[in-house]
C-alpha cells in the first residue's frame, strides 16, 4: 500500500473512532470538495447569536458543504475561549449530516494544543491548524509547531497557509517535513500565488491541497487542487458548490468574469464585513456587526454586493437547468 493510501486509512480510522461519544456521525472527509469558512453572526448586544448561527449552519449541511468554524472569516481570534468552545458545541449539537472543521490559531503553543485536547473530546471531524502568529518563525520553528499540534490531534489536520494574515508563509520545506506525518490530512493554500501552489503540489504530493482563495479555484484545477475552503459559500452555499463541482469537473466557460467580479466585491474591504453586510441583506443572520477592530462601517455602500448576489442567482439558475450539473448531482448521491 502506497504511504498516500496509508494515510488516507488511517484519518478514516481516526475520524470513525473519534473519542467513543455516543452516536457520533462519521464523516468521510475527502468526499467534500467544499468547505464554507463559517462567519460568527452577533447581536446588537455583541453576544453570539445562536438562533442565526443554526440558520446558516442548516442551509450549509442542506447544500453538502463542510464546516469550518473560527477560521479567520468567523473571528474566531476576537472570541474568548468560552464563546469559541460554545460555538463547537453548538454546531456539533445540530447533529448536521456534513463534517465538521475546527480552527486552531494563535501564538502560544501550550495553550493551543490545550484547545486541540479539548476539541479531541467533541464530535467534530478536523482541524485546520495556522501558522503561529507575529513571529514570523522559520522552517524548523514551524516544522516543531505543527508537529506539536499533530501530534496532539485525534483527528486529520489541514494545514493553513494565509501569509497575509499570519505575517509568513509556510515554507515548502516545511510541508515536506510534515507531509508525511499521519495526522497531516491536507493544506489550504491561501497565497493567492499560482507559482506558490505549484511550487507545493510539486514538492508535497502526500498531502491533498484546497485553495483558500475562491475566485483561483478554475486555475487550480489542472494542477491538482482538491478543492475549496470557501468564503463567498457564506452567502451563496448552494450556488458555490455548483461553482465547485462544475470547476473540478472542467466546466468553466460560464465562470469569467462573473465569479471573479463577485468574489472580488466581498473583499472589497476587509473579510468578513462584506459578506456578512450581505447574509444580514439576505436575512441570513440579523445584524452585520463584527468584533472589534473590524466594524460594518467600512463598507459604506453596499449597492455592489446586491448587484452580484441577483447576478450569482441568476447563474445558478441557468447552470441549474444543463444536463451536466444533473450528472453531476447523481454521481454524487451514487
Amino acid at each position: 500500500m502506497s504511504s498516500r493510501a496509508m494515510k488516507n486509512t488511517s484519518s478514516i480510522n481516526i475520524n470513525s473512532q473519534g473519542n467513543g461519544s455516543q452516536g457520533r456521525i462519521a464523516h468521510s472527509i475527502e468526499k467534500f470538495p467544499l468547505w464554507t469558512a463559517l462567519v460568527t453572526p452577533f447581536l446588537e448586544n455583541n453576544h453570539i447569536d445562536f438562533t442565526s448561527l443554526k440558520t446558516i449552519a442548516t442551509a450549509q449541511a442542506k447544500a453538502g458543504n463542510g464546516l469550518l468554524l473560527l477560521g479567520s472569516t468567523g473571528e474566531g481570534l476576537a472570541l474568548t475561549h468560552a464563546e469559541q468552545l460554545s460555538i463547537v458545541e453548538f454546531v456539533c449539537g445540530l447533529s448536521l449530516e456534513v463534517p465538521i472543521m475546527v480552527a486552531v490559531g494563535g501564538y502560544n503553543l501550550p495553550e493551543q494544543i490545550s484547545w486541540v485536547e479539548r476539541c479531541n473530546k467533541l464530535n467534530i471531524d478536523c482541524f485546520l491548524l495556522g501558522s503561529p502568529l507575529y513571529a514570523k518563525p522559520g522552517v524548523v520553528g514551524q516544522t516543531q509547531w505543527f508537529e506539536a499540534l499533530l501530534d496532539a490531534a485525534k483527528f486529520p489536520c489541514m494545514l493553513y497557509n494565509v501569509p497575509s494574515r499570519s505575517g509568513v508563509e509556510i515554507p515548502v520545506e516545511t510541508v515536506q517535513n510534515l507531509q508525511n506525518h499521519p495526522n497531516c490530512w491536507a493544506m489550504k493554500e491561501a497565497s493567492g500565488d499560482l507559482t506558490k501552489f505549484l511550487n507545493y503540489r510539486q514538492s508535497c504530493p502526500s498531502i491533498e491541497l484546497y485553495s483558500g482563495e475562491d475566485a483561483m479555484l478554475p486555475y487550480l484545477v489542472p494542477a491538482g487542487v482538491k478543492g475549496l475552503v470557501s468564503v463567498c459559500a457564506n452567502a451563496w452555499p448552494q450556488a458555490t458548490q455548483t461553482y465547485v463541482q462544475l470547476c473540478l469537473s472542467g466546466q468553466t466557460e460560464s465562470m469569467f468574469p462573473l465569479w471573479n467580479n463577485a468574489v472580488a466585491s466581498l473583499f472589497c474591504v476587509a473579510n468578513p464585513i462584506p459578506v456578512k453586510v450581505l447574509m444580514q441583506q439576505q436575512q441570513n443572520i440579523q445584524t452585520p456587526i463584527l468584533r472589534a477592530p473590524l466594524t460594518h462601517l467600512e463598507l459604506s455602500n453596499n449597492s455592489e454586493l446586491l448587484d452580484f448576489d441577483k447576478q450569482i442567482n441568476q447563474w445558478l439558475a441557468q447552470v441549474s437547468q444543463s444536463s451536466f450539473i444533473n450528472t453531476v448531482e447523481n454521481r454524487n448521491i451514487a
